[in-house]
């Protein structure tokens, strides 16, 4: 059996494998664009530390996680270590703060501050209006050796308490009653204590918030050097996708026969049916291949012998398309227009009738009137 002839092509399974070819090439362009977009992704919300992947790139997605893992493991034990440490000169610090608050608590007025105040045992009924959040050296003591998780976090929150604990006392009470006057001396002896402590504990504060700022940008720049790298290892592959597709050109062009010089002639004219539109887009394919060319010009001379065969062929296929397009368009338009003559004519031949019975009727009514024996 003859092999089946493609116009201005070779055999059938020569079309069939350059066909393979560009499906082959638009799969991988497909992929690498899907890539692109998620690194592009990356880079626009990188105010967002969590890595955004869609789910369409599951590969993509393995692949970043594989090259991110030796760093993540490395920032994460990293990460560890400094909250080991940190915890550490945390506690030396609240150690330290229970020094001084053991200090206070061994005062002689500190027995009024040791427990929650009893309202109703003391018949205070306005105490709860006054005092919005009543506060003891019991139950800082209880929160400071909770285990649970809802102790102290750092010593500023104890401190706090120990303000409040006399704080209250000073605006319940008068400030001449016993109770305001104590609380006052105590919260004046505390504070003098916590000044002596407040430069350690500013010294620790301030590296906790250097160390998590470091850590915050230590996992942005590896992200940013993952995606980097990946965005280089896209460049690469597009770079490979161009160089097959420039043999594709190569290979099709040597494939293509010489359009004859009717043909070409047949080309020239079937370019001047073109619509002024797709006369520009005819001209920006003839532009492609050849750099001088001005398809925006003014005046525009197109030389059909000057063109590659390529060009020739591909001008040929866009024409023919336009072409039958615009053809199916005119047959519409054409069925259309008979269509409304047709109703036109119909319309026209009722008239004519309906006048034609009205002077047939007319004529019959003057013919009575007339009669000898009306």
């Amino acid at each position: 059996m003859e092999a089946v002839k493609v116009e201005g092509f070779g055999p059938d399974s020569e079309v069939e494998d350059l066909g393979r070819c560009v499906d082959e090439i638009s799969t991988t362009v497909s992929r690498l664009e899907q890539r692109v977009n998620d690194v592009e992704q990356f880079y626009l919300t990188t105010d967002n530390m969590e890595l955004t992947i869609t789910k369409s790139a599951s590969a993509f997605k393995e692949k970043v996680k594989e090259k991110q893992l030796t760093g993540l493991e490395k920032q994460q034990q990293e990460a560890s270590q400094r909250e080991a440490a940190a915890l550490k000169r945390m506690q030396e610090l609240m150690r330290q703060f229970a020094t001084i608050l053991r200090q206070i608590t061994q005062h002689k007025w500190a027995h009024p501050f040791m427990h929650p105040v009893d309202v109703e045992g003391l018949g205070l009924h306005d105490y709860y209006e006054i005092v919005q959040k009543p506060m003891d050296f019991g139950t800082i003591k209880s929160k400071m050796e909770a285990k649970d998780g809802t102790g102290y976090k750092n010593v500023r929150e104890i401190y706090s308490d120990v303000r409040l604990v006399f704080k209250n006392a000073m605006k319940y009470n008068d400030e001449r009653h016993d109770v305001h006057i104590m609380a006052k001396t105590l919260l004046e002896k505390f504070e003098e204590k916590w000044l002596q402590l407040l430069p350690k504990v500013a010294e620790e504060e301030k590296r906790q918030v250097e160390e998590e700022a470091k850590a915050e940008l230590d996992v942005k720049l590896a992200q940013e050097a993952v995606h980097a790298n990946m965005a280089k290892e896209l460049s690469n592959e597009l770079c490979d996708v161009d160089l097959q597709l420039e043999k594709l050109r190569q290979i099709v062009i040597q494939k293509c026969r010489k359009m004859s010089t009717e043909e070409k002639k047949k080309l020239g004219t079937a370019l001047t049916r073109l619509s002024p539109e797709d006369l520009g887009k005819a001209l920006e394919i003839v532009a492609e291949n050849n750099p001088g060319f001005q398809p925006t010009a003014q005046e525009v001379d197109l030389d059909i012998d000057a063109q590659s065969e390529l060009t020739l062929w591909r001008l040929k296929v866009f024409v023919q398309d336009k072409l039958k397009l615009a053809g199916k368009c005119s047959e519409a338009v054409v069925c259309n227009n008979i269509n409304n003559n047709e109703n036109t004519i119909k319309s026209n031949s009722k008239r004519r009738r309906e006048i034609s019975d009205a002077l047939t009727k007319n004529a019959i009514k003057r013919n009575r009137k007339l009669s000898p024996n009306s």
